[in-house]
C-alpha cells in the first residue's frame, strides 16, 4: 500500500496561476538545522539515492549543500536517521532521460542504495510530452528499484491549468497509480510547500531557492524517514 503524505498544485511555468486542489500551508517551523532537542544519530549508515532533474540537482542555487539531496540528509540525520544521501540529480533531464541513466546509476553506486528517491516529470510537462510516455517511463525506474529489492519514495508533480483538462486528467493520476503499483511511498506534489510564495522562488518562477528548498524539505523529510528501511 502507497502513503500519501502531501498535496498541492503548482502551475509550474506560469507564476500566480490558480487551481482547484487544496494546497496545505508550509509547518511552521520550516528550518531544516537541527533542533535543540533532535534525536541522536543511530543506527547502522542508511545510503539513500536521490536520483532526479533540476530539482535535485540544484539549479541556481549557491552551493551543492543547498540542493534538495544535501538538505535532506541533514534533516534526516537531525530525526535520527543516520542517513547518507547522494544526488544523482541532471538538470534538464526528462523522464525518458532519467530512465535512461536510472539502472546504470542504481548498480553503480559505492554502497547498494537502502533507498531511491525519484524525482522527474516537470520537464516533460514543461515541453508538453505525452503523459502516456511519462509514465512509461517512470514505470521502468521503479522496476529498475524493485529488481534490485530498493524501496522508493516517488516525488509526483501536477499539471499547470494552461495544458487543458484533458492532459491534467492523463497526467496527474500517473503518480499515486504507480506508487500503488510499485508499493512506493508517495509525494503527490514535491513543490507544494512553495506554491504561491514569491519569496521561496527564483527569478525563474521555477525553481525554488534556499528557503524554498529548506520548506520542502521539511514537508517531506518524515516521509522519506519513514519510508527508510529500519532493519537489515
Amino acid at each position: 500500500m502507497y502513503r500519501v503524505v502531501t498535496a498541492g498544485l503548482i502551475a509550474l511555468a506560469l507564476a500566480g496561476c490558480s487551481g482547484s486542489a487544496p494546497i496545505p500551508e508550509p509547518s511552521a517551523t520550516a528550518s531544516t538545522a537541527p533542533a535543540a532537542d533532535a534525536l541522536p544519530v543511530m543506527g547502522p549508515e542508511r545510503h539513500v539515492l536521490a536520483v532526479g532533474d533540476s530539482l535535485f540537482a540544484g539549479y541556481g542555487l549557491a552551493s551543492p549543500g543547498d540542493a534538495y539531496p544535501a538538505r535532506l540528509e541533514t534533516a534526516l540525520r537531525a530525526r535520527g536517521v543516520n542517513a547518507r544521501v547522494a544526488n544523482a540529480g541532471v538538470s534538464g533531464d526528462t523522464s525518458a532521460a532519467g530512465a535512461q541513466r536510472f539502472a546504470f546509476v542504481l548498480k553503480n553506486q559505492p554502497q547498494k542504495p537502502d533507498l531511491v528517491i525519484v524525482g522527474f516529470g516537470g520537464n516533460d510537462v514543461l515541453r508538453g510530452l505525452p503523459p502516456a510516455q511519462t509514465r512509461a517511463n517512470l514505470a521502468a525506474m521503479l522496476a529498475a528499484a524493485k529488481a534490485q529489492g530498493v524501496p522508493v519514495v516517488l516525488m509526483g508533480m501536477l499539471a499547470p491549468p494552461n495544458l487543458g483538462p484533458a492532459f491534467k486528467a492523463q497526467f496527474e493520476p500517473i503518480y499515486p497509480a504507480l506508487a500503488k503499483q510499485f508499493g512506493a511511498t508517495l509525494v503527490p506534489f514535491f513543490l507544494a510547500p512553495v506554491i504561491g510564495k514569491p519569496d521561496l522562488i527564483q527569478a525563474d518562477h521555477i525553481h525554488p531557492n534556499a528557503q524554498g528548498v529548506d520548506e520542502i524539505v521539511a514537508a517531506t523529510a518524515d516521509a522519506v524517514a519513514g519510508a527508510v528501511p529500519k532493519g537489515r
